[in-house]
């Protein structure tokens, strides 16, 4: 009973293997029918095939023994016509799976071609590239020496006007020194002009002394002469 019932447990987990191979392959058929390119990873993606239908063989070859291990005839036909229905399965996934590899080799041979037609539009298109490259460093280039030029002339206009304030700042202080020097003669006026102002008051005043005495001279002259008895 015991034995039985291992039986019928491997019985099933390799059923359920076989059902999982049949997908995989399923899968990875489909990856080939996609596969874009190049011819490496078709070469990749048919030599994980292999391993899968080889591992689904070992499982078919598996469950054959087990089938042909079952006590009752009943049983036995069963998983018989089931391992048959498996290969049945296998040969129509390997069939499908030429047709799908020779689709991809043919897609991936006409775009190898189609890169080589293109191949000397992609030269010219490079070539043109390198000229319009070429071009556009000339005249970088230009620009480059263009604002040199420009910058040179901005200094030398700087250096000018560099210049031109030092001449003035020397033309200001030069002023200064004159203004200093003529507000010193100035000065040197207003004190003359003050002294002169003070020795005209002098002058002014001894003129009318002596104009007083010579009045007061000529009044007793007279007095003297007219007057001899006062």
């Amino acid at each position: 009973m015991a034995a039985a019932l291992a039986s019928d447990v491997h019985v099933r987990i390799c059923h359920q293997d076989l059902v999982k191979c049949d997908l995989e392959i399923k899968a990875a058929i489909q990856d080939i029918r996609d596969c874009p390119g190049p011819m490496t990873m078709l070469t990749e993606l048919n030599a994980n095939m292999k391993e899968k239908f080889q591992h689904l063989r070992l499982k078919l070859q598996e469950l054959e023994q087990m089938a042909k291990e079952q006590d009752k005839e009943s049983e036995k036909q069963a998983l018989l016509k089931e391992v048959e229905n498996h290969r049945k399965q296998m040969l129509s996934n390997q069939t499908v799976w030429r047709k799908a590899n020779l689709a991809c080799k043919n897609a991936i041979d006409n775009s190898e071609k189609d890169e080589l037609l293109q191949g000397g539009d992609f030269v010219r298109q490079r070539k043109t590239t390198k000229e319009n490259l070429a071009d556009a460093a000339s005249d970088i280039t230009e620009s480059l020496m263009s604002i040199s030029k420009m910058m040179s002339q901005q200094v030398r206009q700087s250096e000018e006007t560099v210049q031109t304030l030092a001449t003035s700042s020397r033309t200001i202080l030069e002023a200064n020194e004159e203004f200093k020097s003529m507000s010193g003669t100035i000065q040197l006026g207003r004190k003359l002009i003050t002294k002169y102002n003070r020795r005209e008051l002098t002058d002014k005043l001894l003129i009318f002394l002596a104009l007083a005495l010579f009045l007061s001279t000529v009044l007793y002259i007279l007095k003297k002469r007219l007057f001899p008895f006062w």
